[in-house]
């Protein structure tokens, strides 16, 4: 097995402490570095499906060993997380985060023989350009999420001019040219459309331009960060524009750095599922361990669900079994009840659109 790793690269292990553990899963994401909110919601959902599978008797009588990797979301990184886990026998990775990790990523897996189940990389070529069965994921489509968001637009702001910008990554990009995309074949037509570098402190020349264009509502294809700082400096400048994006703003940290310069953004994301009652005892669970499972914390739950069931109905962890289960079956999770297409795609209710309020994020009510 491949057993290169780039120095540096963090692995920790969290063990359950149910019993040792026999059969090695993983998650993989941004543990650390400015998405890291978003690694931190991996973990919690992985380290809770863990803990409650092994109280539940484990996977065909063998308990589960966690392994967490940190990409950073960066390309490279990801692809010696994937060699060490392959190196390290991981026979599942619920991963990865940044589907600039995803993509390359899941060639070593598929390669290795490990199956993956992304919970949050939204871009079509990471299941459109699989290379091989056996990588999956239980979240959405950015071509489905722009779609949604393009008609949206038209419908809700064609009398205002609208901006599309994009830092440049595989998922800020693709979303904004899908969501682009959708906003002109339903007849609308682009004030702007610009590339801007994450990482950044200071966005007011790209606002200015904005200011300047008369720009009323900026479609932001990209993360929370950067986002939440186009927001406030936006506001700072005095201008009023709505600023619309997708899933990448599902935590907490948007508002932390906004403060009420957030109040009125909207994005899309799939159906909450913590309002899923079926998921009330789990939500219930997590809180009562200070922690809210909001954005994709139940989605690397529910991955994990699907794997470990796939592999009782397998009687095996073994690849080939296990895939062949995946594609076969239908599982019962804290999302619904879920199946996969001959893609790897999710059968799954699509994106609605959310308004941040308060320092939260609900429902958009219209």
């Amino acid at each position: 097995m491949k057993k290169a790793l780039l120095a540096g690269v963090a692995m920790t292990f969290a063990m359950s402490t149910a019993a040792y553990a026999d059969i090695l899963i993983a998650t993989a994401g941004p543990m650390t570095g400015q998405y890291a909110s978003f690694g931190a919601q991996m973990k919690a959902g992985a380290e809770q499906a863990v803990e409650d599978i092994n109280a539940a008797g484990g996977v065909n009588g063998e308990m589960l060993k966690l392994v967490i990797g940190d990409d950073a979301c960066d390309p490279k990184q990801a692809v010696a997380v994937a060699n060490q886990m392959a190196g390290d026998g991981v026979v599942f990775m619920a991963g990865h985060f940044c589907s600039g990790s995803s993509i390359p990523a899941s060639q070593v897996y598929s390669e290795e023989g490990i199956v993956q189940i992304s919970p949050a990389s939204t871009n079509p070529k990471f299941t459109d350009e699989r290379p091989g069965p056996g990588v999956m994921r239980v979240c959405g489509r950015d071509d489905q999420q722009g779609d949604v968001a393009g008609k949206f637009l038209v419908d809700n702001y064609g009398d205002k001019k609208v901006a599309f910008v994009h830092d440049k990554t595989a998922y800020g990009k693709g979303l904004a040219d899908a969501t682009m995309a959708a906003y002109e074949a339903a007849g609308g037509k682009p004030a702007m459309y610009e590339a801007y570098t994450a990482g950044e402190k200071d966005y007011t020349a790209l606002v200015s331009k904005l200011k300047s264009e008369g720009v009323g509502v900026l479609y932001v294809g990209g993360y929370h960060t950067e986002a939440g700082l186009m927001a406030r400096q936006m506001k700072e400048q005095g201008m009023d524009t709505v600023l619309v994006s997708g899933d990448a703003l599902v935590t907490d940290e948007y508002w932390a750095i906004t403060g009420d310069a957030g109040e009125g953004t909207l994005m899309t994301f799939s159906p909450d599922p913590r309002k899923n009652p079926d998921a009330a005892p789990l939500v219930e669970k997590f809180r009562a361990k200070g922690v809210e499972p909001e954005g994709y914390v139940l989605y690397t739950y529910a991955a994990i669900q699907a794997w470990a069931q796939a592999a009782t109905t397998a009687g095996s962890v073994e690849f080939d079994a296990v895939v062949k289960a995946l594609d076969e079956g239908t599982f019962n999770t804290v999302l619904g009840s879920l199946d996969f297409d001959d893609k790897g795609d999710v059968t799954l209710p699509g994106y609605v659109f959310y308004e941040w309020k308060d320092g939260k994020y609900d429902y958009l009510v219209q």
